[in-house]
Parts: structure tokens; sequence; C-alpha cells
């Protein structure tokens, strides 16, 4: 059974740092390229940043030179390093494939405070 679990977010002062996770199960996670979403409150839900399956990463101009994409092949597992949040960067934030999204997972909460 597909799974995407996300954890690590949370309530955090403009110019702080949030790490988050995303654990996959019942995929073969390591020839999968994966992304980072996410969804403000009455807006529709972005891909914010992408690494393939050698490791070749996108993100979206806004994000650039703050948010660090990675992958672990050997945990299944995708991360977001986020690094300078601002009150924008609030929403929902979800990992998926990029190429044929799988179920959606829950979500991790991350709130940017000014």
């Amino acid at each position: 059974q597909v799974q995407l679990v996300e954890s690590g977010g949370g309530l955090v002062q403009a110019g702080g740092s949030l790490r988050l996770s995303c654990a996959t199960s019942g995929i073969i996670f390591g020839m999968n390229r994966m992304g980072w979403y996410r969804q403000a409150p009455g807006k529709q839900r972005e891909l914010v940043a992408d690494i393939s399956s050698v490791g070749r990463i996108n993100y979206i101009d806004s994000v650039k030179g703050r948010f660090t994409i990675s992958r672990d092949n050997t945990k299944s597992t995708v991360y977001l390093q986020m690094n300078s949040l601002k009150p924008e960067d609030t929403a929902v934030y979800y990992c998926n494939r990029v190429i044929s999204n799988l179920p959606w997972g829950q979500g991790t909460q991350v709130t940017v405070s000014s």
C-alpha cells in the first residue's frame, strides 16, 4: 500500500528554519522524481521543489537560495530544509511523486509569523 507521511512542520518566526521529512512506502522510491508541494489557504497547490532519481533539482524562484531538497534512497525519504522563512511560506506542505501523483498524504502545516 502506498503511503506518504510528512512531518516536521510547525510555527516559526520569520527568518527561522524548519526541516520537513517525507517517509514513503509502497513505491520503488529510488526510481521516482519526488517533489515538495505546498497549498496556502485559498490558493492552488504548487510544486515548490523537486529532485530526480539521479539528483537533479529544481526550485521555484521564490524559494531559491532558501530551501534545499534532498533525498535518502536507503530510507525512501525526501527532505526539505527551509531557511530564512517568510510569512508567505505559510502553507500545508506535501510530498509526492512528480510524474503521476500518488494518493496525497495528510501534509504538514508550516506557519511563519511576522
